[in-house]
């Protein structure tokens, strides 16, 4: 069946076996028929969607890197920002994110129709009305346009924070920022592409503020939360 109905879902194959699957008696209930599937290199190959969110070829200043050099042991000392894109049930939208390095706590987020750049500006901008002082502060990021331009490096220059670049789609603490990516949208938004960009916008906020934020352990902070880690270690 599965030579004949190469793009067969998974579901519809598994009702159209059921009578084959009862009269053999088989118990294969939905998760068991996918690993069976599975096993069997059955399933049907997705073609994944991929969107470049980092445009280097600009000319704005690109900075060096200041954060490889830093020592990080308290909060709101340094802090990384990074864009990826989220499926919706109409087009893609764009989550900007600034993470404190010391804590991994969400300190800023936005969510945006396009990749210009408000959506990385009101989320640098949330972070910084929250941050007690600013001139102790490394931002870092890739070296994308959205934070090479002047309305960016600009507002971060008037709050005296240190700017610091990696190569682009090389951000510093990479593996940590992916890690968050892939978390997100395994936990949050696995769905996310039959929803509508108002939904998208409410779980990412539940995600993030109430649980990533406040309840979820990371095993890289002793199994704490990131608000829990910040608490203890102030």
């Amino acid at each position: 069946m599965r030579c004949e109905h190469t793009k067969l879902g998974t579901l519809k194959l598994r009702h159209e076996l059921r009578e084959d699957l009862r009269k053999y008696g088989r118990g294969l209930g939905r998760d068991k028929f996918f690993d069976l599937l599975r096993e069997n290199d059955l399933l049907v190959k997705r073609k994944r969607r991929y969107m470049v969110t980092t445009n280097s070829n600009h000319p704005f200043k690109k900075y060096g890197n200041e954060l490889v050099k830093a020592r990080i042991d308290k909060p709101h000392q340094a802090w990384v920002s990074d864009i990826t894109y989220l499926s919706t049930r109409d087009k893609f939208v764009y989550l900007s994110l600034v993470t404190d390095v010391y804590s991994r706590k969400i300190v800023g987020w936005s969510l945006d129709k396009s990749l210009a750049v408000e959506g990385a500006l009101n989320a640098v901008q949330k972070a910084i009305k929250q941050c007690p002082n600013t001139a102790e502060l490394i931002h870092h990021s890739d070296r994308g346009i959205q934070y090479c331009c002047y309305a960016y490096s600009d507002l971060l220059t008037s709050k005296n924070v240190t700017i610091s670049m990696g190569e682009a789609g090389n951000c510093y603490d990479n593996a940590a920022m992916e890690a968050f990516w892939s978390t997100l949208k395994r936990e949050a938004l696995e769905q996310s592409a039959h929803w509508s960009k108002d939904r998208v916008r409410r779980e990412t906020f539940e995600y993030i503020e109430a649980i990533y934020n406040r309840t979820r352990l990371h095993s890289s902070l002793g199994y704490r939360s990131p608000v829990e880690f910040e608490n203890q270690n102030n």
